[in-house]
């Protein structure tokens, strides 16, 4: 396999990685990014493409695919190139450069290495019961691809962090009942949005259960409970 030289390798294909390539494009670099997923984008397009994010600077509000196709569309007219579905293993210094070799066998070599991995190659966080998968895509999910499947249906989500806070206020709008479920009364989420959490449990569009965690799963064909 041919060894790639280039300006810039960028570890991670994020929203972070993409703007690298903006800003080294600026200053006629070009780049190569590598990444564990199959897709560019990073935890805003594996987790919560349409989760809105609020926190980008002089945008109001845009989900993460929004965001991604955002930056994908800003570094068209730059030189860089994507190497999905693999890990970087191996970093060495040659000469005066750096030798990166990831798991696919692929060789770069380059004077500039950018890490922009975000929380790292990352897997979701599932219940410690026996056969956590069992129901994954009939009646369980990790993350919230297409909002509108839950329309007018009971919902029950587990967890204390902004993605449970968040998903609890956003699906509130469209879903016939939430359940906010965690385990304990105290949420490690924004504080604004844990805010808007308690405003809708007063209104009882939101059904806060504390202090619980998940016993079991059951089912037959699909998750029932």
């Amino acid at each position: 396999m041919k060894i790639i030289e280039t300006d810039i390798v960028v570890i991670g294909a994020g929203p972070v990685g993409l703007f690298t390539v903006f800003e080294a494009g600026l200053l006629g670099l070009n780049c190569h990014l590598i990444d564990n997923l199959d897709k560019v984008g990073g935890q805003c397009i594996e987790l919560y493409p349409e989760k809105p994010i609020y926190d980008i600077p002089g945008v109001a509000n845009q989900t993460g695919k929004e965001h991604i196709d955002a930056l994908l569309d800003q570094i068209k007219p730059f030189d860089y190139e994507v190497h999905l579905n693999q890990r970087v293993n191996e970093i060495s210094e040659v000469d005066d450069s750096w030798k990166l070799v990831t798991s696919e066998g692929q060789e770069f070599k380059t004077k500039n290495i950018f890490i922009a991995a975000g929380a790292g190659s990352f897997e979701p966080r599932k219940p410690p019961v026996v056969e956590p998968d069992k129901f994954l895509n009939r009646g369980i999910n990790y993350s919230v691809r297409n909002k509108s499947i839950y329309e007018d249906k009971e919902i029950a989500i587990f967890g204390g962090g902004d993605s449970a806070l968040d998903w609890s206020v956003e699906l509130s709008k469209i879903a016939k009942k939430i359940y906010l479920i965690h385990r304990r009364d105290e949420f490690r989420g924004a504080q604004h949005t844990e805010k808007k959490m308690r405003e809708l449990v007063a209104k009882e569009k939101i059904i806060l259960k504390v202090p619980y965690v998940i016993k079991d799963i059951n089912g037959k064909d699909n998750f029932t409970g």
